[in-house]
């Protein structure tokens, strides 16, 4: 079972209800969703605490009860950072991203999984890639023994990519994304 209790985004609550409600790639979802007095995202009349904290530290974790942050925004990625939320009393982390460190396990489910201990604090659950190949990639070794592979993978936009040229720290990036 699983309990979400609060999202932190720079968005306004009434966007991210409005995003979660209609979503281009999964459709409507059907529950009855709202913003209410508090600002804060119901859904069904279930309460979503909606934080805007560019700090971690400076989240309610420990008020919360929060036993699991997943942190998606893919700037917490090195033990310093993501530690931020532990600091602010979340008892783990799971980053949606590599981590930038070695000292940061990587998972990935039905892969390696096992390697999981109660101790961890901080993990990482890989890339879209990663958990894309890897699990056939341990069919194919544990079955029939891989001496090399290559692979190519075509990856749809992502939210940093430009769909049209324009300025971008990375000028890769600031290319047009269909280019």
């Amino acid at each position: 079972n699983i309990d979400v209790v609060a999202v932190n985004d720079l968005t306004d609550a009434k966007t991210l209800a409005h995003l979660l409600k209609y979503d281009t790639a999964h459709g409507a979802l059907p529950n009855f969703v709202t913003v209410n007095d508090k600002n804060n995202i119901s859904i069904d009349g279930k309460e979503l605490k909606v934080f805007a904290e560019k700090d971690p530290s400076k989240l309610p974790w420990k008020d919360l009860g929060i036993d699991l942050v997943v942190e998606s925004t893919g700037l917490f990625l090195t033990k310093e950072k993501a530690q931020l939320h532990i600091d602010a009393g979340a008892r783990k982390v799971l980053l949606s991203a590599p981590a930038k460190e070695k000292n940061i396990k990587t998972v990935v489910f039905n892969v390696n999984h096992e390697i999981i201990n109660s101790d961890d604090q901080i993990i990482s659950a890989a890339s879209c890639t990663t958990n894309s190949l890897a699990p056939v990639v341990k069919v194919l070794e544990d079955n029939f023994k891989i001496v090399a592979g290559t692979m190519t993978t075509i990856h749809g936009y992502t939210a940093d990519q430009r769909l049209q040229d324009a300025p971008h720290s990375d000028l890769r990036r600031a290319r047009a994304a269909a280019q």
